[in-house]
């Protein structure tokens, strides 16, 4: 297996929940779509890649657990979260829940957007050892007061490895009417994942940890019915520009100025090679 990696044959590489290290065939198939994008730039970006990147999407979809038309790509989960939460419509006063085991640089995001909404961001502890979900639960929902108006919740932490039971709590807080975002960053290719299950209002993962795919392919899962006030944080075309699109949201986010999403593109190849 290791002859398959560009890694040097000197070391023992673990660190995949950092930056994953991208498999030969993976990382020919990235080059494979620059290329193609070099070879005709205009002719790629109007006529081959939207098509491409539903193939993508179609390809992830089946992966994770959703539809293609509720997942849009970004560079790394910590851009999804950040344009969500500054889609948020929240009051001075209100709460957003989250653990102490979350990711730090989404940490700083949601602080650092409390400082300017006025919206309190609370750091429920969760001690360690957890033993059994029901502990854990028990111990993140006394966190839960009348202004909690967010859960933000890792499937994985990144910090601590563990796996937190996000199917109660999204169970729970949907009861309350309570909007919950899930940092799965680290789970595809790693656990099996099924978001339609989960159940959950949003959901970011990487494809390129686990699932060893090229730096900057991440995506974000929005439910269908929170897609109409979601938007993205850069504007570009859009829904107004050259692409009919299959819904104003996929159009919007699809398109946010000049980029290279080769490693969107090879999504299909990595879980090609995962299974």
């Amino acid at each position: 297996m290791k002859d398959k990696f560009l890694l040097d044959s000197n070391i023992t590489f673990l660190n995949h929940g950092s930056f994953g290290a991208c498999p030969i065939p993976i990382f020919q198939d990235y080059r494979d779509w620059q290329e193609k994008l070099e070879n005709q730039p205009v002719y790629f970006m109007s006529e081959i890649l939207f098509d491409a990147l539903k193939e993508s999407r179609i390809s992830l979809g089946e992966f994770v657990g959703c539809d293609e038309d509720e997942i849009v790509f970004f560079p790394n989960p910590t851009t999804a979260v950040t344009n969500v939460i500054y889609n948020l419509d929240l009051q001075p006063g209100d709460e957003v829940l989250m653990s102490n085991h979350e990711y730090g640089a989404l940490v700083r995001a949601w602080i650092e957007w409390g400082k300017k909404s006025g919206v309190s961001i609370i750091q429920q502890e969760i001690p360690i050892p957890v033993t059994t979900p029901d502990e854990f639960v028990d111990c993140f929902w006394q966190g839960v007061t009348s202004k909690t108006k967010v859960i933000f919740l890792s499937h994985i932490t990144s910090s601590t490895a563990l796996i937190f039971p996000v199917e109660k709590i999204v169970s729970m807080a949907g009861e309350m009417g309570i909007l919950t975002i899930v940092d799965g960053a680290h789970v595809p290719a790693h656990i099996q994942l099924d978001i339609r299950r989960l159940g959950c209002d949003f959901y970011t993962g990487a494809c390129h940890k686990w699932l060893c795919g090229p730096k900057g392919s991440s995506f974000l899962y929005v439910k269908k019915e929170r897609q109409a006030w979601i938007k993205p944080v850069v504007y570009s075309w859009g829904k107004d520009g050259d692409d009919p699109g299959p819904s104003e949201f996929l159009q919007d986010f699809q398109w946010q100025g000049t980029r290279d999403m080769s490693a969107y593109l090879t999504v299909p190849i990595a879980i090609e090679f995962y299974q």
